[in-house]
């Protein structure tokens, strides 16, 4: 069961990470895996809900699920989907994606949940649930935030740095005084998890027609969630919801309600795209969906907060443990912020593209689906912004060309593969066969092939330094400059 939380002191390295959901829980244990004290701090009760926001996993993610040792068990509690529809009639073939991963995965983000709490729970992450932020104060020494208990206790907790992954309407970045500039681009939005009467031909039913658009993914266990959203119908989200307006709009958008019965939850609500300016106020730092939100379409919102979790949790442990300067935080803004921006661009156009309704929308979509399905280079390049596996980095001028690119899973000597020697949460140096690096205590690999490259590959996957024609071995490591005096070992 989780701990008791950690009340640290001024002086200590523990982090506070606040808000336990996909994000909260895979930075939480990143960072306790890493040696540092980390408490949780969630306002709900210790429950992990059946009332899933997310059912996609993405092949970025799985990566990173696979560089520990969670990306097995959360497959086999998913169903694979090796092509994945966008808009209109626009569909694209996963088989071709340059990843051990080669398709989405269909699974309830509570299932993936239950695998990142446990492991939070085995590195040691100390969970304070129903515990609500009511402020923070900060100094050139820590943070100490302000807490209120369930039953109206307040407290503090004070901890070198604190990070806020607690969702759209988060605390923490309205203690640091962040805007959240944005709007909402889909009103009315209609949800259940209900029975069928008839199973869907595929995995996940979408379609969108004239003013309508539904959406239909299996639990597992028997129910479905239902999303859909009809343009004549503008109701505020306090409006009570039935079941009937559920099937109207299915019906309308898909032809078919499929039966739909017992329902066990029903909600409206309305989706917005929204971005944080900054990422970092000082000791305080955004990840997730505290950071940006946008339209669900591609199924990318807790895929990108998963991913600005790996990005941030290797750097924060190198800081707080003493291996960085304080100045390596800034590269998580500065490489994620991007990706964020990105994601809501992507999110967006795929749902414009989706509900187009006017004859030049409907043209403009018909070009776009056209040269999708011609242009290989433009295909992949979608492909890659919505799995996550085509987002790269900014790199110092002169720089290798790999450097800030995303490594895939190579194979290694000795019959390993990349993604299980990144499982120590370290760097990993890949040489060639025979080289040596000239210091010790870095991990070091070979290439299973005969390349000639050497790679310094981070803990979150992407290539920190790289150097032509290495068969001689590696004296030095010429680390990009933001990385200040990061220690390798």
């Amino acid at each position: 069961m989780p701990g008791t939380a950690h009340h640290g002191t001024r002086s200590d390295r523990s982090v506070i990470v606040v808000g336990a959901g996909p994000t909260g829980l895979l930075l939480a244990a990143d960072l306790a895996a890493a040696g540092v004290p980390v408490t949780l701090v969630e306002r709900r009760p210790h429950r992990i809900s059946n009332l899933s926001r997310a059912f996609v996993v993405h092949a970025r993610t799985l990566e990173q699920f696979d560089a520990r040792a969670m990306a097995d068990e959360i497959e086999e509690k998913g169903r694979p989907l090796d092509r994945l529809r966008l808009f209109g009639g626009l569909s694209v073939d996963l088989a071709a994606l340059p990843s051990r991963f080669n398709h989405v995965l269909v699974v309830p983000q509570y299932e993936v949940e239950k695998v990142l709490e446990r492991r939070a729970v085995e590195t040691g992450v100390s969970f304070a649930y129903e515990t609500e932020v009511t402020g923070l104060v900060q100094d050139a020494d820590g943070v100490t935030l302000q807490v209120c208990s369930a039953d109206g206790t307040p407290a503090e907790l004070t901890a070198s740095y604190v990070v806020g992954t607690d969702g759209m309407r988060s605390a923490v970045r309205d203690a640091v005084g962040l805007p959240f500039p944005g709007r909402s681009v889909i009103r009315s939005v209609v949800l259940a998890d209900v029975r069928l009467a008839e199973e869907p031909e595929n995995l996940l039913t979408v379609n969108a027609a004239g003013d309508a658009f539904a959406f239909i993914a299996p639990f597992g266990d028997g129910y479905y969630r239902v999303i859909g959203w009809n343009r004549a119908r503008d109701a505020a989200d306090t409006e009570p919801l039935d079941l009937d307006e559920i099937k109207e709009v299915a019906r309308l958008a898909l032809g078919h309600d499929y039966g739909m019965h017992d329902a066990r939850w029903m909600s409206r609500f309305h989706s917005d795209e929204r971005q944080a300016p900054a990422y970092r106020v000082g000791r305080v730092l955004l990840a997730g969906d505290a950071a940006h939100v946008h339209t669900p379409a591609g199924g990318q919102g807790m895929n990108t907060g998963l991913q600005d979790a790996a990005n941030l949790g290797w750097k924060l442990a190198a800081v707080v443990n003493g291996r960085a300067s304080d100045a390596l935080l800034d590269t998580y803004e500065a490489e994620r912020h991007p990706v964020g921006k990105a994601v809501l661009r992507s999110s967006g156009g795929i749902v414009r593209m989706a509900m187009a309704k006017y004859p030049w929308t409907l043209a403009a979509r018909a070009a776009l689906t056209a040269v999708l399905g011609r242009v290989g280079p433009a295909r992949a390049r979608v492909i890659g912004q919505v799995t996550g596996t085509g987002f790269a980095y900014p790199a110092p001028r002169g720089a290798h060309p790999l450097v800030g690119k995303r490594v895939p899973d190579v194979r290694l000597a000795g019959g390993s593969r990349l993604y299980e020697a990144l499982r120590a949460g370290e760097f990993v140096l890949i040489l060639p066969a025979g080289s040596a690096y000239k210091n010790d205590g870095l991990r070091v690999a070979h290439w299973a092939s005969d390349r000639r490259t050497a790679l310094l590959v981070r803990p979150d996957g992407y290539a920190a330094w790289a150097a032509r024609d290495a068969n001689g071995g590696v004296d030095s490591l010429d680390l990009p400059a933001e990385f200040g005096t990061y220690s390798l070992r």
